[in-house]
C-alpha cells in the first residue's frame, strides 16, 4: 500500500521510524473522514477537531484543507481507490527518551486511503463492557488520540462475547459510547445521546445527527439503554442500527426508524 507521508507518496511498509513518540507512546491524533468521488466528506469539520487535539497535545503541526486534498488526490492516482475511509495521523515526532517532549524533531503526518462503504447499515450486537470505562475526567476522552488501548480491550471482550462491538460506560457507570463511534438511543420518541461531559467523543457525525433529527444530549443509563425503543451507532463512515444489547433484543431485534431514515438524508452522505 503507498501512503501520504510529509507532503510525498511513500510505502507503508518502514513508513513510520521507530522512535517517533507515536509509536513509543500513542503520542499522536488522528482522524478518519468519509471518501467519495475523489475528496475527503465534512473536511473542515475534521480539520477544525483535529486542531483542538493538537492544542489539548501541545503538537506543532501546520495542516489545512489544501494539504489534505493534495495528499487525497495522490492516494487516489497510486491506489486506485475512488470510495473508503481517509485516515489522517499526526504523531508529535523523533525526541529525546523519556515521558515529556523534549528535543523535538518535526512531527510526522500521514494519510492513508482504504476501500469501505460508506454509510453501511449493517445491523450490530453489543454488550455493555465490563473491563475497562472511559475516563470522562480526562481531556483524552474530547480528542482522537491514537491510544486505543481501552477501546481495544472493550472490543475484545466483544468479540470473546460473540458480538460486535461493546458500550463503553463512564468512571459513573453511565453510557459513553462504543468502542469506536458515537451511540444514540430513542426513548419515548425522543433521540438522545450522552453529553462531551459524560466522556463521549465530540463526533463530526454525531453533531450531523443532532442538526438533522433535532435530538438531545443526555446523561444515558444502563437501564435506559435496555429500554431503548432504538440504538445505532454514528461515525464519520457510518451509521448502524443495534439490534441487542446483552442478548437483549432491540426494537424486536430490527433496524429501527430514526437509523434508516438518517441513512437517506443528503446531508449525511455529503
Amino acid at each position: 500500500m503507498k501512503i501520504w507521508k510529509n507532503g510525498a507518496v511513500v510505502s507503508a511498509d518502514g513508513a513510520v521510524n521507530a522512535l517517533d513518540r507515536g509509536v513509543l507512546l500513542g503520542d499522536g491524533l488522528f482522524e478518519t473522514m468519509a471518501f467519495r468521488d475523489g475528496a475527503p466528506l465534512r473536511l473542515n469539520r475534521h480539520l477544525a477537531r483535529l486542531g483542538r487535539g493538537l492544542d489539548v497535545l501541545g503538537i506543532k503541526a501546520d495542516i489545512d484543507a489544501d494539504d489534505v486534498q493534495r495528499g487525497a488526490a495522490a492516494l487516489v492516482n497510486v491506489n486506485d481507490i475512488a470510495e473508503g475511509a481517509l485516515r489522517l495521523t499526526v504523531l508529535r515526532g523523533v525526541g529525546a527518551r523519556g515521558v515529556i517532549p523534549t528535543d523535538m524533531g518535526p512531527p510526522t503526518i500521514l494519510m492513508m486511503l482504504t476501500p469501505t462503504t460508506l454509510c453501511d447499515g449493517t445491523p450490530l450486537k453489543m454488550i455493555i463492557s465490563r473491563i475497562t470505562r472511559r475516563n470522562d475526567q480526562s481531556p483524552m476522552t474530547a480528542i482522537k488520540s491514537t491510544n486505543y488501548g481501552d477501546a481495544i480491550l472493550a472490543r475484545r471482550e466483544a468479540a470473546d462475547a460473540g458480538v460486535d462491538d461493546a458500550v463503553m460506560l463512564n468512571t459513573r457507570g453511565t453510557v459513553a459510547e462504543a468502542t469506536a463511534a458515537n451511540l444514540f438511543c430513542v426513548i419515548n420518541g425522543q433521540a438522545m445521546t450522552p453529553p462531551i461531559s459524560d466522556g463521549a467523543l465530540p463526533g463530526v457525525m454525531r453533531d450531523i445527527v443532532l442538526e438533522h433529527v433535532g435530538g438531545t444530549e443526555a446523561t444515558i443509563t444502563e437501564a435506559d439503554l435496555m429500554q431503548a425503543e432504538e440504538i445505532f451507532l454514528t461515525s464519520s463512515i457510518s451509521i448502524r442500527p443495534v439490534v441487542s444489547i446483552n442478548n437483549t433484543h432491540v426494537n424486536g431485534g430490527q433496524s429501527g426508524p430514526v437509523s434508516k431514515r438518517l441513512v437517506t438524508l443528503p446531508g449525511i452522505e455529503t
